[in-house]
This record gives structure tokens, sequence and C-alpha cells, in this order.
């Protein structure tokens, strides 16, 4: 599992770079696990784990705290999460995740980025199977205590790696507010590198010749829509 987030990892962070609008996904984010599980980051682990991510992305408080106080007032947008599946350029199987306002608008604009480069939309399901939801772990720390903190708080640890002195925890998606709890109570100082809920790839598939360039291009017209947070992928690009 280790070498596959490393892959994905690698495939993802040019896709990454193309996302001009982080300000405007956390804020989504933040405003909807504010909403649906409190304004207070000491009772939301989800939300805590969301503002620091954002913080470390350089999303300036004022952003932070809109989000939060628009949550608090009841106000604003009702967001709702989509999800979407299918096979992109080159054969790869992709998940777009989005949060939306307007459901059909959402489905057509994705609908356009697969069919425009030649990609292949499927139902639920299509794809997910091939992935495991995992929440991903990455800190400086012991692992035999970390590993000791998760099966004390009674956390199923799919994997756990150890790269001098770095740990990486995988752990289910819905263990994920209790593994984090259980690694902040052991290490008072821990520095999270990466605390996130990701689609992990089982497997991958090679993009090679004439696809890659149309595997960017799918990417890019996905990172371009305002509803679209997170895309994922077992697509294996040539090193560059």
């Amino acid at each position: 599992m280790g070498r596959a987030y490393q892959n994905r990892k690698q495939s993802m962070a040019k896709t990454a770079e193309a996302k001009t609008k982080v300000y405007s996904k956390y804020g989504r984010e933040i405003y909807m696990s504010a909403k649906s599980g409190g304004t207070d980051p000491d009772g939301n682990l989800s939300l805590r784990g969301l503002i620091e991510r954002a913080k470390k992305d350089q999303v300036p408080t004022h952003v932070i705290d809109k989000a939060i106080d628009k949550a608090r007032g009841g106000a604003g947008e009702d967001y709702s999460p989509a999800r979407y599946e299918g096979y992109g350029p080159g054969n790869c199987m992709v998940i777009v995740d989005c949060l939306t306002d307007n459901p059909n608008r959402t489905f057509g604009d994705v609908r356009q980025a697969f069919t425009k480069t030649k990609a292949r939309i499927g139902t639920p399901g299509t794809v997910a199977h091939m992935f495991d939801h995992s929440a991903i772990f990455v800190f400086k720390g012991e692992e035999e205590a970390a590993l000791e903190a998760l099966m004390e708080a009674d956390v199923d640890v799919t994997d756990i790696e150890n790269e001098d002195g770095q740990i990486t925890v995988f752990t289910p998606n819905t263990e994920y507010a209790k593994a984090r709890q259980a690694l902040i109570d052991t290490f008072a100082d821990i520095d999270f590198d990466v605390d996130d809920i990701q689609f992990l790839p089982k497997t991958t598939t090679p993009v090679e010749g004439d696809d890659i360039p149309m595997f960017e291009k799918f990417c890019d017209m996905l990172n371009e829509l305002d509803d679209v947070q997170n895309i994922f992928h077992n697509a294996e690009l040539p090193e560059q």
C-alpha cells in the first residue's frame, strides 16, 4: 500500500499544482465540516484536521474564519457531496470528489471533461472497488509507540511504515478521528506531514505516449471546475 501511495502522490503532484482555487476548496470543506459536525475544532476533529491542513497550504486565517462563521450563522449555500467514477485517458481509473449546490450542473461539467478527452464516465461503483478508502497520517515518531497507541485505542491499522523515523500509518477512512486523537495523545508535539483521507489505488495503470498530454488536459479541465475538490486516479506517469 505504501508504494501505491507514493505512486499516487508523485503522479498527482502536477495536477495539484494546477489547483488555483485552493482557498475556495478549503472554504467549502471547512464550511461543510463545521455545519455538519459543529464549529468548535476541539469537539470536531475533522474540522480541526481541515484547519491545520489549510494553514499548511497557506490559506489565510480570514478565509478559514469566514467559512466557520458562515456555518455558525446557519446561512449560506447548502453544498452536498457528489462522487463520479470512470476511466480516464490511457484507461486509467479515476474518482472525482465534488461539493456542489447544483448536482445537475456539476455532473454536466464533469462529464464534459471526460467526453472531451476521450475518457468514459461510469456509474457509481465502476472503479471504487479498485481503491482503498484510507486515512493516512505521516509524521516523525517511533513506530512501536505509534502502533501501541493505535492498538490501545482499538484502531484498525491496515499498514504502518517506517522510513528513517518518518512514520506512515494507514487506517480505514472510518477510523480517521479515532486514529488521529490517539496519535495526538501519544506524541504531544506531533506535526503531521500528511493528515488526510484519500482513495489509494490497489494497482496502477501506465499512461504513455499521446495519452500523457490528454491525461494532463483531463486533469486540468477538472481542476478548473469550482465544484471539484479532489481527483484520485491510478495513472502511473513517466518520471520527468
